[in-house]
């Protein structure tokens, strides 16, 4: 078995420098027709796949910033929107004291109004009651100088102590 292998010819594995040209000159034309019909096409997809991808991040980056930019705006229109909302309660509040105090204040002088009115009643009735009592006593004296005068009987005498009779079941307290 060991004869076989130095019979053997080994010539292929020889280069040959004819081979070698032509396969070179092959290899060349294969790769300048490749290189303008297929990698440049291939090369242009891959920068223009590159330039997508960076767009896309540009765009994301964007509307990343958009969003953190709209989440502090959202942010400062709800602290707003609180601050109103304090105000409005506020103000609520101040309306509220204020409408009750000037209910109090009202009351307070219909209540003054009202008692100076009974006053006033009061007094008109004790005028009134004053006049009437006057009148009263005004027909009584005329009563009595009636009687009086019907009795004119006997003297000055039984007339003063008449009269003084009279007066003492009129006195009033």
């Amino acid at each position: 078995m060991t004869n076989i292998f130095f019979l053997a010819d080994f010539s292929v594995i020889r280069p040959d420098p004819g081979l070698t040209f032509w396969t070179l000159l092959i290899f060349l034309l294969i790769w300048g027709v490749l290189g303008k019909m297929a990698f440049k096409p291939i090369q242009n997809a891959l920068k223009k796949r590159e330039g997508d991808i960076q767009m896309a991040l540009d765009e994301a980056k964007k509307a990343r910033d958009e969003m953190s930019h709209l989440k502090a705006k959202n942010e400062e229109l709800l602290i707003e929107a609180r601050e109103e909302r304090t105000k409005m309660l506020r103000e609520a509040k101040e309306m509220k004291e204020a409408i009750i105090t000037e209910a109090k204040a009202k009351a307070k002088e219909e209540a003054h109004r009202v008692l100076e009115n009974a006053k006033h009643e009061i007094d008109n009735l004790r005028m009134a009651a004053m006049v009437d009592l006057k009148n009263q006593s005004g027909l009584l004296a005329i009563q009595v100088a009636e009687k009086i005068l019907q009795r004119e009987l006997k003297g000055d005498a039984e007339r003063d102590a008449y009269v003084k009779t009279l007066v003492d079941g009129i006195k009033l307290n």
